[in-house]
């Protein structure tokens, strides 16, 4: 999707001001983003007002989206690494993927009993998913 080299980490600021001035020549940031098939796109398309609204609409984004977001989106070697991808979210166990499906099939049949609402049943579910990362 996003090609480009671990040595090129782009600047926010320059994604944002380059995507603002799109609406005078759209596409320049995503040649800069490193997405040249979109750039074209929008050069292509620039007898249009559409590349010229969605470069104004990207450039608001990049503002709106804060600087660690923008990182995982464009510069891979700035992403967070997956030891503390781990850290933050732990995995369970392919082992464990067992139990999690047994205790779904036991909620999914307290919940047809009527002994848990539509809320609760959801509620756990998602816990149960959110073990499995």
């Amino acid at each position: 999707m996003i090609s480009q080299s671990k040595s090129q980490t782009k600047n926010r600021e320059t994604a944002i001001a380059l995507a603002l001035a799109g609406v005078l020549l759209p596409g320049l940031h995503k040649f800069y983003l490193g997405q040249p098939k979109w750039g074209v796109l929008y050069l292509l398309l620039s007898w249009t007002p559409i590349p010229r609204i969605a470069s104004a609409f990207e450039g608001v984004w990049y503002v709106l989206q804060g600087q660690d977001r923008f990182n995982r989106s464009f510069n891979l070697n700035l992403a967070s690494s997956p030891s503390d991808t781990a850290a933050a979210k732990p995995r369970t166990d392919p082992a464990q993927v067992g139990a999690i499906a047994d205790a779904l099939r036991q909620i999914e049949s307290l919940r047809q009993d009527g002994l848990l609402s539509e809320y609760e049943f959801e509620q756990k579910r998602r816990q149960l998913l959110d073990q499995i990362g």
